[in-house]
């Protein structure tokens, strides 16, 4: 099959729920990676980076190869112990004298380098449920949602004044083809809270910041891990395009079929280590991809998204396996839709 569009509106036909020529491989390493640029605009500062350091709040971050070089609030300490005090702790960042359009040139030069090939997806720091547990930790954190609904609503107003000023901002001079909504809400077995509180506390927040997305025609993509299909509905009510990464915990089958292209799958695979580690057959690995693809594939509105990601991405052996599925996923790519 002879491909008519680029990679990038391919790519961007699927996050708008339109039927595309074929299905987009995006990976965070090799030669698909520069499908998309998923970036944190300067203003938020480096604490994502190597080495960790301190985000806009005061929350300090560190990262590492014990925890795959994700960054994550620094364990027991953190800067809100009582949610009843939060204003006496919590103070929003200063951004007076921020220059934006200086800001958007720099960034854009800074992470994408192929302006054809290469959708600019940019993180609106929307994460009011991550950002409220790094304030707190997970265990004084949820014991709050449950026991102060009402003070947590507060802050989370107050936290909400600061990403729609973000937001509006990256719309206006960043000008991004996808906004980025990274807040993780589940466990690989369930939600951290129900879908009921979900719906009461973070919906109508989220709505808010979306809804200026919306109104830009910009699509949106939701980054949630784990088994969070029961949170999904409501998202997509609010504008949900694509969902990232969609985990195999979840019935995505079943998500596919109630929603169709309207919300586009980004990943649906998973190598499962087999318990002859490290000798894998090559064609059950390839079988896998062929699998996901008969089942996610049909009718649009699916990313191929997968590799090993429980291992040592530089180790030979993992590099040669996630080359197996990189390459298989390729190939299928062209053919699936003629």
């Amino acid at each position: 099959m002879t491909a008519h569009l680029t990679q990038k509106e391919n790519f961007l036909r699927v996050a708008r729920g339109e039927m595309p020529e074929y299905v987009p491989v995006s990976s965070f390493f090799g030669p698909d990676a520069p499908l998309l640029t998923m970036a944190d605009p300067c203003i938020l500062g480096s604490f994502r980076g190597p080495g960790g350091g301190v985000d806009p709040w005061g929350v300090t971050f560190v990262t590492g190869e014990e925890i795959n070089f994700a960054a994550l609030p620094k364990p027991n300490d953190f800067i809100l112990i009582d949610i009843t005090k939060w204003r006496d702790v919590i103070k929003a960042p200063d951004y007076s004298g921020f220059d934006w359009e200086a800001a958007a040139k720099a960034d854009r030069q800074k992470y994408v380098k192929d302006p054809d090939q290469t959708a600019f997806v940019l993180s609106g720091y929307a994460d009011l449920f991550q950002q409220f547990i790094g304030f707190m930790g997970f265990t004084e954190g949820l014991c709050a949602i449950y026991e102060e609904q009402e003070e947590v609503e507060a802050l989370l107003d107050y936290m909400l004044e600061h990403s729609l000023y973000i937001t509006k901002n990256l719309l206006h001079y960043y000008k991004p083809e996808g906004y980025y909504l990274l807040d993780d809400t589940a466990s690989k077995l369930n939600p951290f809270i129900s879908p009921k509180l979900f719906e009461e506390i973070f919906v109508p927040r989220y709505k808010k910041c979306l809804d200026l997305v919306r109104d830009d025609n910009v699509p949106i993509f939701y980054h949630n891990c784990g088994r969070c299909e029961d949170l999904m509905p409501s998202m997509i009510d609010i504008g949900v395009n694509v969902w990232d990464p969609a985990q195999i915990e979840n019935d995505l089958l079943g998500m596919k079929q109630q929603y169709g292209p309207k919300l586009a799958i980004n990943g649906g695979f998973e190598f499962r280590m087999p318990s002859t580690w490290p000798v894998v057959d090559e064609e059950e690995v390839r079988e896998t991809v062929r699998d996901t693809y008969n089942r996610l594939a049909p009718n649009g509105g699916f990313i191929f998204n997968g590799m090993i990601t429980s291992l040592d991405y530089f180790d030979p052996k993992v590099q040669e396996v996630n080359g197996w599925i990189a390459d298989e996923a390729r190939k299928l790519s062209k053919t699936v839709y003629n």
